[in-house]
């Protein structure tokens, strides 16, 4: 006779159950014995876990960075080239070095090692790996933000649900896809606040509101000779645009009011100042933060710039799951770490890694993802993949399940009905 899943409730590094777990092994106990069926349980598990505040930051390292200099290295073969591992916090588990911050928080990260892809150009990998779909002629997909802002955002929050943070985001590029405007994608730069975020010199308050009152009425003529998406679309974006402006929340976004010594652990750094801004939104309620550190291109000199880029990003994201975990919003903040593929075994001649999908590296943290575990491996080389093969719809699924989004439901794209997440399983080891 098999156990009730409830006996098996996974725990902590230190051995101790924790309320998210909790919550989805009885949800999976309930779903095994119920007769409304696994999804019906699924379901109500989401709504528990949107009420509990879940929200996601996504670390892009665009320009797709090699597993072999950040989490899967093969020292002492030629593909694994001059790069040595270091431990960490978790004994026996070794990442490359470079990220020895990073290294010191392994108990809280979870490494998908056997990623496997067969995209391997930037424009279509980066879409693919923010939409979990590969372009399709004139549907455009929302990426994971956008998803996440339109399945857990409060409506009445008055900051964007979504902030993609750097310059030139790849987020903005794909954007919100067939979603409302106000599930868009809020592009920021900081150190510097947002701009135009302040109401012109001599509008008041009251002023501002009749404005915006006034454009309502002259919009209703536009709507009635049949037009009323485009108005609705309109309206969400201004209203959102409106919030933002009169929100005392505004604030989260001056950096200025951290200590300077919090700062410099992250990192003076575009990366670092991008991870601080992440850790306060999140705090604020803000759904969902995007940080991209570009650069990871390294067809030329593959190991100094991987050297250059692991000195901005260790910092920053090991001191932002220190903070996410003292403040006491890890376990209610996914935090995802991964490029669009990864790079060749092979060393080219000018010292460089080309593109190389078959093989590349995510990390999770957060968000009730069971810490330090490895899912999967590759080949003693790199070249392959061996054990346990994760593809872009099984990881979307994944972070779909953990956000508390349902990966199956289908959202309208002019009258065709799209899934969140076409195919894909979750990897349970991580949940």
């Amino acid at each position: 006779m098999n156990s009730s899943p409830l006996l098996h409730l996974a725990a902590s590094p230190a051995g101790l159950v924790t309320r998210r777990s909790f919550l989805t092994h009885s949800i999976a106990g309930a779903a095994a014995c119920s007769p409304l069926g696994f999804r019906t349980a699924v379901t109500q598990a989401a709504e528990e876990l949107r009420a509990r505040g879940q929200s996601c930051i996504l670390l892009f390292m665009r320009g797709a960075p090699s597993q072999f200099e950040t989490f899967d290295p093969k020292p002492g073969v030629a593909t694994g080239g001059p790069t040595r591992s270091i431990e960490t916090a978790v004994p026996g588990l070794r990442i490359a070095e470079g990220w020895p911050k990073t290294a010191g928080m392994m108990r809280d990260i979870s490494l998908i090692r056997s990623m496997t892809n067969k995209e391997g150009e930037h424009s279509r990998a980066s879409y693919q790996l923010h939409t979990g779909y590969l372009p399709a002629g004139g549907l455009k997909h929302p990426c994971l933000g956008s998803i996440a802002a339109a399945e857990l955002g409060d409506a009445a929050f008055e900051l964007p649900h979504f902030v993609a943070i750097g310059p030139n985001v790849e987020a903005q590029r794909i954007g919100r896809g067939f979603l409302s405007a106000s599930q868009a994608p809020f592009c920021v730069r900081p150190p510097q606040p947002p701009a135009n975020v302040e109401l012109y010199a001599g509008v008041s308050r009251e002023r501002f509101e009749r404005r915006n009152r006034l454009m309502t009425d002259l919009e209703a003529d536009y709507a009635a000779a049949g037009h009323q998406i485009a108005v609705d679309d309109h309206r969400n974006l201004v209203d959102s645009a409106r919030k933002l402006v009169l929100s005392p929340r505004l604030s989260a976004f001056d950096l200025k009011k951290e200590p300077a010594q919090v700062v410099e652990r992250y990192g003076k750094t575009p990366f670092g100042y991008g991870c601080l801004l992440a850790r306060r939104l999140i705090e604020t309620g803000v759904t969902f933060v995007e940080v991209e550190l570009n650069g990871w291109d390294s067809h030329i000199n593959n190991f100094g710039e991987h050297k250059r880029l692991a000195s901005e990003a260790d910092p920053a994201f090991a001191t932002l799951l220190t903070e996410l975990k003292e403040r006491g919003r890890l376990e209610k903040t996914l935090v995802i770490w991964m490029g669009e593929f990864g790079r060749t075994p092979k060393i080219n001649a000018r010292d460089g890694r080309d593109h190389y999908p078959q093989a590349f590296n995510v990390a999770l943290a957060g968000g009730g993802i069971c810490g330090g575990r490895v899912i999967g491996a590759t080949s003693a080389d790199g070249s392959a993949v061996v054990e346990r093969p994760v593809t872009v719809p099984d990881l979307f699924v994944t972070l779909c399940q953990t956000l508390g989004i349902d990966p199956l439901k289908e959202n309208l794209a002019a009258e065709r009905p799209v899934k969140i997440v076409e195919g894909g399983t979750a990897v349970k080891e991580l949940l």
